[in-house]
């Protein structure tokens, strides 16, 4: 693991379940951090806390509890994150500045601080540098499993760490990042070059995944490096490698996301190629993506290719509908705006019976890309959100 790093998950008593529900990150020494938010304009009480911290451009722990998400909760809930970052800053003997908060949970109920205030103790008790898990865990909410990456590398010979862990199951649009997503590293790097390389990694990542299309009110995505390992990002090359491990990290995230997308049984690339610019491949990828149509007959295993140009011919992007080919893995099953016939369809039906798959669309315009990870919608994401609260 990343060194200098520590942390711990407990359980609280905010879930019903009994499971954990509290988490702490910690870096031994003050790291440089960079982060970025939801787009919602509603947005949480720890999300304005922390969007008014992090421009000091340095943190020293991140607190996070599930089962309730504190927002919408007015002043008492602004009240609330303060209180969970200065009983955690003074547990550590640090400033409580250098404590940034996360929720994820319930929205618009109070949040039972009381609670959080009893167990902070155990939580820095049970700080670990072989913690990650137990933080995993607490940060779930319908998640059924963890989500956690670590890739390692080297710069001037000396090697680095990153590790990425992640939460997030509905309410995905993430439109910056996702629900909650931390990554940390023991390289050193100034805040400005940290905020410029997560934003170019999220929007190749977390910015390309749906799970339902809804935008979170708590999206936060922070990166903390505190510089542990002696290496500093200090050139063009430098940067170019840290920003490809970073890449590779935020993508299999964000394809553990949707894979356990609320009810999800599979995992479906949609991507657009021959497009005449990347902005005209992205929106027909991001339309594609978003139709409850097709994700409903991806879940029904239906080769209807029709939603597929339904969706392509709605994206507001200039087309030639007799141009476009349609093939689902290596299947064409459709070629110049036509089906490609019965066989093709019953090949295309055997490809959606895997779990993963990509569905590829050429629109023969360019040679621009583009694509969007999504997934299915099944009958237990209704049934998940009818009683999310109960």
């Amino acid at each position: 693991m990343c060194r200098g790093f520590k942390f711990s998950g407990v359980a609280a008593g905010l879930k019903k379940n009994g499971k954990k529900d509290l988490g702490l990150i910690y870096s031994e020494t003050p790291a440089q951090v960079a982060g970025v938010f939801t787009r919602n304009q509603i947005k949480a009480a720890p999300v304005l806390l922390d969007m008014q911290r992090i421009t000091s451009g340095t943190c020293q722990a991140v607190i996070v509890n599930s089962g309730n998400a504190n927002c919408c909760t007015g002043a008492k809930g602004m009240q609330d994150a303060i209180s969970m970052a200065r009983w955690t800053a003074a547990k550590l003997d640090i400033q409580e500045e250098m404590v940034l908060v996360a929720s994820t949970g319930v929205i618009g109920q109070p949040l039972a601080v009381e609670k959080i205030q009893a167990s902070i103790p155990d939580l820095i008790n049970t700080l670990d540098p072989d913690g990650l898990s137990a933080l995993a865990e607490a940060i779930m909410t319908t998640d059924t499993v963890p989500k956690i990456v670590t890739r390692k590398g080297q710069l001037g010979g000396t090697a680095f760490t990153v590790t990425g862990v992640a939460k997030g199951s509905g309410m995905i649009r993430p439109d910056m990042a996702t629900m909650l997503c931390f990554v940390m590293t023991d390289i050193a790097a100034k805040p400005a070059l940290l905020k410029e390389m997560l934003l170019a990694s999220t929007d190749r990542s977390l910015n390309r995944i749906t799970v339902d299309g809804d935008t979170s009110t708590n999206d936060t995505t922070l990166l903390m490096a505190n510089g542990q390992s002696g290496v500093v990002i200090s050139s063009d090359a430098d940067r170019k490698e840290f920003q490809s491990i970073l890449d590779a990290i935020l993508i299999s995230l964000g394809k553990q996301l949707v894979k356990d997308g609320e009810g999800a049984t599979k995992l479906v690339e949609i991507a657009v190629t021959g497009a005449a610019t990347d902005a005209d491949a992205y929106q027909i990828a991001d339309t594609v993506a978003h139709s409850n149509l097709l994700k409903t007959a991806l879940f029904g295993e239906d080769a209807n290719w029709g939603r597929i140009l339904g969706a392509v011919g709605r994206a507001g992007v200039p087309i030639q509908p007799d141009a476009i080919d349609v093939y689902f893995a290596d299947v064409l099953m459709v070629k110049s705006g036509m089906g490609c016939g019965k066989e093709a369809e019953a090949q295309a039906t055997q490809v959606l019976k895997q779990p993963e798959y990509t569905i590829t669309i050429d629109l023969k315009a360019g040679k621009a890309t583009s694509s969007v990870f999504t997934c299915d919608f099944s009958i237990d994401y209704v049934k998940i959100n009818a009683d999310y609260r109960s």
